[in-house]
Parts: structure tokens; C-alpha cells; sequence
């Protein structure tokens, strides 16, 4: 649980504001086997070992309409609809504002195969001046833990680019952990990844 890892003090930054163009549908309410919907399996993991997880949804939107579990912290921007860099800034400057945590972990909300002895071994690199990104089989992945140093470069970024400006800005502080975990790359965005997830 969260308590396993007071010291390191790290949020989750879920980014949930998407709309799903590729997918042809709200992705984040498809249903897997299980009954729960995507956006719900991908908060399972940080909600099970974070005591802080913050959620950024659309800004007309409410936790209780994508029937979500309670405690968890809302950031919601008119800009968030324009890309994944709005969503990132718009959750650091929150995360500046009102969290104590040395490091936010960035997961994206349609990655529900993340393991957690993953999870456990990021938290673990982490720190307040790294950035710790997973990788499997040499490809990068999710979630990414930037500590608190980078968090006011974060809330600078725009755009769909995502996090990428902070990390090319900051190639020095970058520590990539391969993991034996395919599940930090899979995610979904097509219906092909679907079908792929839900029979599993």
C-alpha cells in the first residue's frame, strides 16, 4: 500500500482529458471482461499504492458521472481539449500549488497492463531532480516520474507534444529502467488494441 513508501512522497497524474479520436468512441468508459471501464483498470494501480492520485478529466466532467472512486483529486482546464501538453501543465500547476509529493508519476488513462513490482521499482529510482521513464525492450514507456525540480517546466508545456520538451531539455537527469513488463508500453488507442485487451 501507500504507506510501504512514505518517504518518497510520489503522486499519481493520471491524463484523462482525451477524446478519443482514433478510438471512434470514449475509450475511457469501454468495458472490459471484468465489468470496469478502461479509465477505471488504469487507475487501479496508482489508487492501490499512491495515497495521492490526481485525475485530469475534461473540464465538464465529473468523477461521479464516470463512476470513479472516491479521494480522487480532480484538475479540470478549458485547455485540456487541446492536447496532452495542456492536461500536463494544467496538473503541475495544481500539483505545485497543493501537493508535498517529491515526484508525480504520468500515467495515461488507457495503460491498464502495468505491473506492480514496475511501479514499486520507479518509485524506488526516484527522486526530486530525476526523471525516471520505463522501457521494455528498449522502448519507452509509462509511467514517467518527474520529481519536483521539473514540475515548473511541466506547467509551461502546450500543445500535443506531451512531456517531450522536458525531457529533451534535461537529457541529464534522465534515467531509463528497463523493466520485464510489456504492459508500460501497451495501451489503446485503435479498436485493433481493444479487441487485443478485452480477450485477454
Amino acid at each position: 500500500m501507500a504507506s510501504e513508501h512514505p518517504a518518497k512522497g510520489v503522486a499519481a497524474l493520471m491524463l484523462a482529458a482525451g477524446y478519443s479520436r482514433r478510438f471512434g468512441g470514449d475509450k475511457r468508459r469501454a468495458t472490459l471482461a471484468d465489468g470496469r471501464s478502461l479509465l477505471a483498470a488504469s487507475l487501479a494501480l496508482p489508487s492501490s499504492m499512491l495515497k495521492e492520485v490526481w485525475l485530469v478529466l475534461r473540464p465538464d466532467e465529473s468523477i461521479t458521472e464516470l463512476g470513479l472512486p472516491a479521494g480522487i483529486k480532480l484538475v479540470q482546464h478549458p485547455l485540456t481539449a487541446q492536447g496532452m501538453g495542456h492536461s500536463l501543465a494544467a496538473g503541475a500547476e495544481r500539483l505545485l500549488a497543493e501537493s508535498g509529493a517529491e515526484a508525480a508519476a504520468i500515467f495515461l488513462a488507457d495503460m491498464p497492463l502495468i505491473r506492480r513490482d514496475s511501479l514499486e521499482t520507479l518509485i524506488a529510482h526516484s527522486s526530486a531532480n530525476t526523471i525516471v521513464l520505463p522501457s521494455y525492450q528498449g522502448k519507452r514507456g509509462h509511467p514517467v516520474l518527474f520529481g519536483r525540480v521539473f514540475w515548473p517546466q511541466l506547467a509551461t508545456l502546450s500543445g500535443d507534444a506531451g512531456a517531450r520538451p522536458v525531457l529533451e531539455q534535461n537529457p541529464e537527469a534522465v534515467y531509463i529502467v528497463e523493466l520485464d513488463d510489456p504492459g508500460v508500453l501497451q495501451d489503446v488507442d485503435t479498436q485493433e488494441d481493444w479487441q487485443r485487451l478485452s480477450t485477454r
